[in-house]
């Protein structure tokens, strides 16, 4: 195979042009991965991926903390024409254990780290779907980094291009996975995705990106590997930590990064002696996206950082793109920015498209056709009559065209940057006996933006009390991830409703916004 026979965005590209260029390094560690490591480990990988009977169409999930092997295994399964579901590691067993039977996964990969979080149901998986471990092998559990080791670095004669699948939380309180139909072409072509943020951020060669997320969301996972597809270099950290981002960002004289806006408020509280002990004149480009940013904390970077923050709205079903750069921003303080990917409307409930100014929920013409897996009526409902798919956000469009958000999906509460679907946390309290009703809300947090709230009605013969409050707190704990839970429990004798007895949600999250501001 020449380089000419090889598409533009295939790793293997870089590899035989320039073999022992960096790829991508984890930050903690020595051991960086170059172009010609990670083409040989991904072809070992795809290699075992066939020996265990996998093919085109099937799923593995990964789970996985941000380590070496995270990015082989997905540029393995890219290659090899599987769907990859990299699951979060602060999801409870049951949240796991449910993603794997909901996608039909044909093998689950686990960290050597993370062994315990699944040994738990690995009987029952066994035989239908097999547990490998990276790393070393615990048990029953082999190690699929042992046998692929020993596998052939060369290219499998039947590659075809894969897709990630990730999963995002709906209301029913159950997570989704985001699937696409996987492409005819040749693995490596160009794409969407690809064309997209190499247009807007310009992602290349000469990029040097700075990963400071978990690689199981979307986006980190996404621009770390288009970044490498183009020939770029990737750092990625294991764990945020404010000043250790500023260091590498002089050290490795970053170019490009990405954050959401619980991290900026983090960088923004070091003391001003550290934030002047890094030079940060190398980066061209800073990206943030997730949730909302508040406009004091993005004025406060702008003035910090200069003009070279980026901003965009997207989700994981990646049906419609917005983004803007400072200027624009500041031209427009509060807007998410303009379509880059679809055309934006405006519709009423009943799918009335509205003029502009006027608050209504965000619809996408010709963006990415998607569905939600194993999910025909949570698919049917993203999209109107006219075929124009929604991810359920309020929002209105100024007269250039510019989307300012004003309301997020079905009260869609965003900690950190991480959507937390109230929902299902309602529907855990009410298994509690003492709880008639629940709402849960998301109030102010200072550092990340929202924390979740919930507000209880008791049943009879229950007292409210701190007590009682704590029990609560600890019964959603044990049962879901903490990040989930409530920070705090009001309690209220009566709730507001409408003549069919509906709680009237809205009207409790309003009241407290209303105290806020009051405040």
């Amino acid at each position: 195979m020449t380089l000419h026979d090889i598409p533009p965005f295939h790793p293997r590209r870089h590899a035989i042009e320039r073999p022992d260029e960096i790829a991508y390094r984890v930050s903690t560690s020595p051991d960086a991965v170059t172009f010609g490591q990670l083409e040989a480990r991904a072809n070992q990988a795809a290699h075992t991926f066939r020996q265990l009977g996998l093919k085109r169409g099937d799923h593995i999930v990964v789970l996985m903390e941000n380590r070496r092997e995270f990015l082989e295994i997905c540029f393995a399964a890219d290659r090899t024409g599987l769907y990859y579901t990299t699951a979060s590691t602060h999801l409870t067993d049951d949240e796991i254990h449910y993603i794997i039977q909901d996608c039909g996964a044909s093998l689950v990969l686990v960290s050597d780290t993370l062994i315990a979080r699944i040994r738990g149901y690995a009987d029952l998986l066994s035989g239908s779907c097999p547990i490998m471990v990276i790393g070393r092998g615990e048990g029953a559990l082999p190690s699929f980094t042992e046998i692929a080791s020993a596998a052939q670095a060369t290219p499998i004669p039947d590659e075809s291009q894969g897709l990630d699948m990730l999963y995002s939380s709906g209301t029913t309180g159950r997570p989704k996975g985001v699937k696409w139909a996987l492409p005819d072409q040749p693995v490596g072509s160009s794409s969407m995705l690809i064309e997209l943020l190499s247009e807007l951020f310009g992602y290349g060669a000469g990029t040097r990106y700075l990963c400071t997320a978990p690689l199981y969301h979307a986006a980190p996972l996404r621009h770390t590997m288009v970044t490498i597809r183009t020939g770029g270099s990737a750092v990625v950290m294991p764990k945020f930590d404010a000043e250790a981002a500023l260091a590498l960002i002089d050290a490795e004289r970053i170019t490009h990064s990405q954050w959401v806006p619980t991290m900026f408020v983090r960088l923004l509280k070091l003391p001003e002696g550290v934030r002047k002990r890094y030079s940060l004149k190398s980066m061209s480009m800073a990206v943030h996206a997730a949730a909302p940013c508040p406009i004091d904390v993005k004025h406060r970077m702008i003035e910090w950082w200069g003009p070279i923050i980026h901003e965009y709205y997207a989700g994981t079903e990646n049906n419609g793109f917005t983004a803007l750069t400072t200027g624009e921003w500041q031209r427009h303080t509060g807007s998410v920015g303009k379509a880059k990917l679809g055309t934006i409307h405006i519709c009423d409930e009943s799918g009335v498209e509205l003029p502009v100014g006027v608050e209504g929920e965000v619809f996408f013409e010709n963006g990415h056709q998607f569905e939600y897996h194993n999910d025909a009526e949570k698919t049917a409902s993203s999209r109107n009559a006219r075929g124009w798919t929604t991810l359920g956000d309020i929002g209105r469009l100024d007269d250039e065209g510019y989307l300012y958000l004003t309301d997020r999906k079905s009260f869609v509460i965003i900690s950190g940057g991480v959507n937390i679907y109230p929902q299902e946390i309602e529907n855990l309290l009410l298994q509690h006996e003492a709880v008639l009703d629940a709402a849960v809300i998301g109030i102010p947090n200072e550092e990340f933006g929202e924390e979740v709230k919930a507000v209880v009605q008791l049943a009879d013969g229950y007292e409210a009390n701190e007590n009682l409050a704590g029990e609560l707190i600890t019964f959603c704990r044990l049962r879901l991830s903490a990040l989930k839970c409530p920070r705090s429990i009001d309690f209220r004798t009566e709730f507001p409703r409408s003549p069919t007895g509906k709680l009237l949600k809205r009207k409790i999250r309003d009241e407290y916004r209303l105290a806020q501001v009051a405040t």
